[in-house]
């Protein structure tokens, strides 16, 4: 999705901002499920002090791996997709008219 300078084109940038929006968004999900499923248990149950504080280590060392990890997961996939994806046509005029009942020349 590239003009003819050879800059990214508007949808372009509008669509990396969706998906940067949806890379951070998805990734705050994962990160506070994976929190609650971790470190849930200090809250819910009465355990022994070395549980909980474990329980508190592994949330806090995989709390920020899941959220990066998805982070970069979205973004190399959309990197990748954009670049699969075939160039965008010029338009030189013929084809298909743009408005019903106008005939292409």
């Amino acid at each position: 999705m590239r003009g003819e300078s050879g800059r990214r084109t508007q949808a372009a940038r509008d669509a990396m901002t969706v998906e940067i929006g949806y890379a951070l968004l998805s990734a705050t999900l994962a990160a506070a499920l994976t929190l609650g499923a971790v470190a849930g248990p200090t809250v819910l149950f009465t355990l022994p002090r070395w549980a909980e504080i474990a329980l508190l280590v592994v949330a806090a060392v995989l709390v920020p791996v899941i959220f990066v990890a998805r982070v970069v997961g979205v973004l190399w996939r959309f990197q990748d997709a954009a670049e699969d994806a075939p160039e965008e046509d010029q338009d030189d005029g013929g084809g298909q008219p743009s408005q019903p009942g106008a005939s292409a020349s």
